[in-house]
């Protein structure tokens, strides 16, 4: 059991804990999506399994490929590339892994024949999505999922369009190019069918936000407190917790508050009524 001494230590590694499952939990969400309409909520989640594809979203193969005209786009979903059979030949893939790499340090990778040789731009960094609704009409018919990266002095970006199709997967076809390093392509998966929950009630309102706030706020002020008592004036067991003494009086102030409005409220008892007795003249 913790002793008293040992508080301080075991909340700075709780804390410690916290931090870094809340990290891992941001990375591993960063394919989740979610938005609220008409007291329904519809959730997206690309990398969960779903019937026949147990790796949600993600290409088997570790990348999906569509070209035409001379160029040729090599992507994956929610993840980096990875390619165990045709790599991409490309002649300088310095922001995409390297030459001996290539392909394996990006999300998505363009390239452009030029004089018989392929030059290619990266077009996606590793947990670096931008998630929306394909209609926000109809939020059910899938998301655009959409990879930017900065390469060359240019940026340049691929939105995938996953939609929804329950029957199966058709892998994308064609792509359109929307300017000049910004594509567009099209994915029928499972994985674009969203999860469909009935929402009650408008969310938090300002009251809850507000306190929310002050329970945060105390937190933040007790543990910074107490790390500063414990490490730098080096007290020690329950007098690690800033005002200390504050605390303690409260369940006393607040039970003399409650009675005290019940007092008033009631109006005076028996008790503490006059013991003199009215006199009839």
């Amino acid at each position: 059991m913790t002793s008293a001494l040992d508080l301080p230590k075991f909340t700075l590694f709780l804390l410690f804990i916290l931090l870094r499952v809340g990290l891992y939990s941001i990375d591993c969400a960063s394919c989740d999506y979610g938005v609220v309409q008409r007291n329904k909520l519809y959730s997206y989640s690309l990398t969960s399994p779903v019937r026949d594809f147990p790796h949600g979203v993600l290409s088997e193969d570790g990348f999906y490929k569509v070209g035409a005209n001379d160029t040729i786009i090599w992507f994956q979903l929610c993840d980096g590339m990875i390619f165990n059979h045709d790599p991409p030949p490309c002649v300088d893939c310095s922001d995409c892994g390297g030459q001996s790499r290539c392909g394996m340090g990006c999300s998505a990778l363009v390239a452009k024949n030029t004089g018989g040789y392929y030059v290619c731009t990266s077009m996606g960094r590793d947990f670096n999505y931008d998630i929306k609704l394909m209609n926000k009409d109809t939020p059910t018919k899938g998301v655009n999922v959409t990879m930017s990266s900065k390469s060359h002095g240019r940026n340049c970006s691929l939105t995938v369009s996953i939609v929804c199709d329950s029957k199966g997967v058709e892998e994308p076809q064609s792509f359109e190019n929307l300017g000049t390093c910004d594509y567009v392509t099209l994915l029928r998966h499972p994985s674009g069918c969203s999860k469909t929950v009935a929402v009650h009630g408008e969310g938090w309102g300002w009251f809850s936000i507000f306190l929310t706030i002050l329970l945060c706020a105390l937190g933040a002020y007790l543990l910074v407190g107490a790390v500063y008592r414990y490490f730098f004036l080096q007290i020690r067991g329950l007098d690690v917790i800033p005002n200390l003494d504050f605390w303690t009086t409260i369940p006393h102030r607040t039970k003399s508050l409650f009675m005290a409005l019940v007092q008033r409220f009631r109006g005076p008892t028996y008790h503490h009524r006059s013991s003199y007795s009215s006199v009839n003249f």
